[in-house]
């Protein structure tokens, strides 16, 4: 039986799907990896377990579907950066997570340079991106001479899972995870000798960049018991706005996790970016690179965690669906969960989770209400800021993620944003991307809309009056106004 061994590698562990021609899920498997926290805003992984894990994952799936895997899509946790010794393979380091901040001082250094590296790269000077993280493990535990000599390759972490699968054959990586570095020029689609050389990172340590639908080499016998051609590689987010069919410009995506990632397809022109958007790499319905904006709400399903476990006012998360339905209006309750700062696009890091229109009548079921409507609002603002950006007309919105399983949320959606909602059967799209990479590569299938027909979507229409979404938004917009006031008045 032809099938596709789709590997998602994410933060906190990976899992992997075989999927059939035909879009059945024939088998699944999933292995949690350790977090590691040494210091205060230090987050590791250990790469050699990235790896085992991930191996054990799939051989989990390939034994469940009962058959060998035709060919191989790969997608990953975004900007974590390993470094590993070219001869024997073996990691030289912890792998630094996407989310560690120690860099944070060196980032707040090249703040006068921050509008170049945004024109090379698209991004903000941050250490979420992976130029600085690269910079700290040359220096600090004085690898730079070893790298110069050609002794030290490093990569995200479908570079180091390319390399451990094909035995060392192949150092690569794809467009959409190099544009996520800070190192890459995304309108030259080439590493940048002026970054390289601001950071003190050798060029020829870097992989090389192939697109993303294409042959990065066979994965070794040894592994999943046939020689596998590995056919896809994108970063998690785009893999997600792939496997979700937002391959023309105009369309989106939003994952409804413990925060929101939006990206949105601004097709072949580079749009503008300002008011915390970012400007990144993603595939168009061939898998050839075209620019997207990416955004990111700090806290969304983490709001309703915190009501749950901080707050006790739910049993459990489903329990929201049920209790924001119950109530015929918001009553003027509102929840900006500026838990950690709020994301774009406003970008005020000192903002603070604010409820404003509490009366005597306010009940559990308001606050758990106004949790799940700031989810809604937040995505409108980012989406409205991206089509502004881009000079495009948002024409629907995709969606996946845990709280895209909450039908209230996603009609809320719908009417908020105006435009319909789709979400499809299967939520775990980043992995199917994947699957639709290397199945298109494969020849699997004829092109994106033959795998998109595979998958039903389930359609969420607008049904309230523009004036009324407009009066709840405005409400929305005085609350966050409240929550930035609060911030900028900071002594």
């Amino acid at each position: 039986m032809t099938a596709i061994l789709a590997i998602d590698q994410g933060t906190t562990g990976s899992t992997c799907l075989m999927v059939a021609a035909d879009g059945a899920i024939l088998g699944r498997g999933y292995r949690e990896i350790s977090q590691h926290y040494p210091q205060p805003g230090w987050v590791e992984h250990d790469a050699g377990e990235i790896l085992a894990r991930t191996v054990e994952a799939a051989r989990d799936a390939i034994a469940q579907a009962g058959t060998q895997p035709t060919a191989i899509g790969l997608t990953n946790q975004r900007e974590t950066i390993v470094v590993w010794d070219r001869r024997t393979g073996r990691p030289l380091a912890p792998a630094l997570v996407w989310q560690d901040r120690r860099t944070a001082s060196r980032c707040a250094e090249l703040r006068s340079l921050a509008p170049q590296i945004e024109t090379l790269t698209g991004l903000v000077v941050d250490p979420y991106f992976s130029a600085t993280k690269l910079e700290w493990l040359l220096g600090e535990l004085g690898l730079r001479p070893r790298a110069e000599r050609g002794e030290v390759a490093a990569g995200t972490v479908d570079s180091w899972l390319l390399w451990c699968l094909t035995d060392g054959r192949v150092h690569a990586t794809d467009p959409t995870n190099a544009s996520r570095t800070m190192l890459f020029d995304i309108e030259r689609r080439e590493w940048s000798e002026d970054l390289c050389r601001l950071f003190g990172i050798p060029l020829s340590m870097l992989p090389e960049v192939r697109g993303s639908c294409g042959f990065f080499g066979s994965a070794d016998p040894a592994f999943f018991g046939v020689p596998a051609p590995i056919l896809g590689v994108a970063g998690d987010q785009q893999a997600a706005l792939f496997g979700q069919g937002c391959w023309s410009a105009g369309e989106g995506k939003n994952t409804y996790g413990t925060g929101c990632f939006v990206l949105f397809n601004s097709g072949t022109q580079r749009p503008s970016s300002g008011k915390g958007l970012l400007t990144t790499l993603a595939c168009d319905a061939q898998g050839n690179c075209c620019y997207a904006l990416e955004a990111s709400v700090f806290v969304a399903g983490a709001a309703v965690q915190w009501l749950r476990d901080g707050l006790g006012l739910l049993a459990d998360a489903a329990e929201s669906e049920k209790l924001a339905a119950s109530l015929a209006s918001n009553d003027g309750v509102y929840f900006v969960p500026a838990l950690t700062g709020l994301g774009a696009p406003h970008w005020q890091p000192r903002a603070r989770g604010t409820i404003t229109g509490l009366t005597r009548g306010t009940t559990r079921a308001h606050l758990v209400r106004a949790a799940l409507e700031a989810m809604a609002y937040s995505t409108a603002d980012v989406l409205e800021a991206m089509a502004h950006a881009a000079g495009l007309r948002v024409s629907a919105l995709r969606v996946d993620g845990g709280a895209a399983s909450n039908d209230w949320l996603m009609q809320f959606q719908a009417d908020v944003l105006g435009v319909p909602v789709e979400r499809p059967e299967l939520l775990e799209a980043t992995a199917l991307g994947a699957a639709a990479l290397a199945g298109l590569s494969a020849g699997l299938w004829d092109d994106g809309e033959s795998f998109l027909r595979l998958h039903q979507l389930t359609r969420f229409e607008p049904t309230l009056a523009r004036p009324e979404a407009r009066a709840l938004r405005d409400g929305w917009r005085r609350a966050v106004k409240a929550a930035l006031a609060w911030a900028q008045d900071e002594p």
